[in-house]
């Protein structure tokens, strides 16, 4: 009998990494379940996983530089994210950054497991809920990156990037909280209500200025 594929499972939520241990130990083997994201990239390097089912949203780390922290070390790894959001921008930017997969955490998991063997086998996948809206923003709104100060516009492409505000104020010599003042400044000059639009708008930025990494 051949050895089952190895997880390694990231997510800040304890039920929902419990959750998908036992749904998937059956035809998986998992060999880590990680509620953060700074020890993943190692433990990706010392377990050998055959995939890796990350959560974007985690506590000290966006998702995103932690795709790009795994890949650095290990080019090949198999990456499918597993999130909270069915947005079509977000799953192309985690694409571009070189994971293989996206699927909503409200996906039966029958999809799960079908997603798993697909990106196993060296496939894409990207689950039918995500939306496929042609328009960036959804309520019609463009906004004009040219309305943010310089050093606005370069916070903005940092979080495109994938970086946290910890990162972002180490690599600009600043502290935290002058991040956080210039994250509620962008939202309030471009009028976008939520961190996830600012996100959102973050990535659109990214990948219309060519900013992806690749694979």
């Amino acid at each position: 009998m051949s050895a089952r594929p190895k997880l390694l499972l990231v997510d800040d939520h304890p039920l929902m990494l419990e959750g998908l241990r036992l749904e998937l130990q059956e035809e998986f083997e998992i060999v880590a379940a990680l509620a953060a994201g700074a020890g993943v990239a190692g433990a990706c390097r010392r377990l050998r996983p055959d995939l890796l089912l990350l959560d974007l949203s985690l506590p000290d780390r966006s998702g995103l530089e932690v795709i790009t922290d795994v890949l650095s070390e290990m080019p090949g790894m198999r990456i499918l994210i597993v999130t909270m959001h069915r947005d079509r921008v977000l799953a192309d930017a985690v694409l571009q950054a070189g994971a293989a997969g996206f699927i909503p955490k409200d996906a039966a998991v029958d999809e799960l497991r079908a997603a798993i063997r697909r990106v196993l086998a060296g496939d894409r996948y990207v689950s039918p809920l995500v939306t496929h809206s042609a328009d960036p923003y959804p309520d019609g709104l463009t906004f004009d990156l040219g309305r943010l100060t310089p050093r606005q516009q370069q916070v903005v492409r940092m979080l495109g990037d994938g970086k946290s505000t910890a990162r972002i104020a180490e690599e600009l010599h600043v502290s935290p909280n002058t991040v956080t003042f210039h994250r509620v400044r962008i939202r309030k000059v471009l009028g976008i209500p939520t961190e996830w639009g600012l996100m959102r708008y973050a990535l659109v930025v990214r990948m219309s200025e060519g900013g992806s990494r690749g694979a």
